[in-house]
């Protein structure tokens, strides 16, 4: 006992009309749809992504990654370095970011990765920081917390 309209011929002809309506109004993410979307996509997310770079001048002063510290060097160079609850340090370049851990045996307070050596002054207001030919920081001073 079929009601008027509820058969399933009926449902069958419904899911087919239903399905190409769909299928007609997300045609723009098949394939040849999707080659265009996705970079389009990609590059308007890339003209509004907000600046986090730290070595980029934000309102006319450097912003600084959180818990750092931003050494002004010699040669009009810098960097930050954010000490680590375990004692090693974060050091924050503008190229890269490398750990380096404490050296307990060496006089003072010096860090290194085998690579890179970080040698603090006293108070930690004074900083190098070596990596070899590649990277020299010297007479680094801490930045005045704004």
């Amino acid at each position: 006992a079929d009601v008027a309209g509820c058969g399933p011929d009926t449902l069958h002809a419904d899911f087919a009309v239903i399905s190409s309506r769909v299928s007609s109004r997300f045609s723009m993410f098949s394939r040849p749809g999707l080659a265009v979307v996705v970079p389009l996509l990609l590059v308007l997310g890339g003209c509004s992504a907000p600046r986090i770079w730290p070595f980029g001048e934000a309102e006319g002063r450097p912003a600084v990654p959180e818990n750092s510290v931003q050494y002004q060097c010699n040669g009009s160079k810098r960097f930050f370095l954010r000490m680590l609850a375990n004692g090693d340090a974060w050091v924050i370049l503008p190229e890269r970011e490398f750990r380096l851990e404490r050296i307990a045996s060496a006089p003072g307070r010096r860090y290194s990765n085998g690579a890179a050596v970080l040698e603090l002054g006293d108070a930690a207001s004074e900083a190098s920081l070596n990596d070899g030919p590649t990277i020299a920081f010297s007479g680094c001073k801490a930045a005045e917390k704004p």
